[in-house]
């Protein structure tokens, strides 16, 4: 089993920026492509972006050239750092973890970005 605790979320205006932490805890070993998803009220889920064991990086177009994901194995951690934040990126942001043991992902709780025009 992995855990996974996400920090760094909050209000800030248009513009602004805010970086996202996911940590992860337990059987850490079993720690694969990470990523972040993000959902808005009335919205279906979607993938923000996503990162490999290795550094690999891919960006939904809504994120491409302002966010900026990043995983430290040290502390088996990853970031989203997001800049020029707009209104529309207001959602619930969660944490992905696929498990390169079997088929399973785990997901986080959430944390709240706002963004006020």
């Amino acid at each position: 089993q992995v855990q996974l605790a996400e920090s760094g979320g909050g209000l800030v205006q248009t513009g602004g920026s805010l970086r996202l932490s996911c940590a992860a805890s337990g059987s850490t070993f079993r720690i694969g492509v990470m990523a972040w998803y993000r959902q808005a009220p009335g919205k279906q889920r979607e993938l923000v972006a996503t990162i490999s064991i290795r550094g690999s990086t891919n960006y939904a177009d809504s994120a491409k050239g302002r966010f900026t994901i990043s995983r430290d194995g040290a502390k088996n951690t990853v970031y989203l750092q997001m800049n020029s934040l707009k209104p529309e990126d207001t959602a619930v942001y969660y944490c992905n973890l696929q498990d390169v043991y079997s088929p399973r992902d785990y997901w986080g709780q959430g944390t709240q970005v706002t963004v006020s025009s």
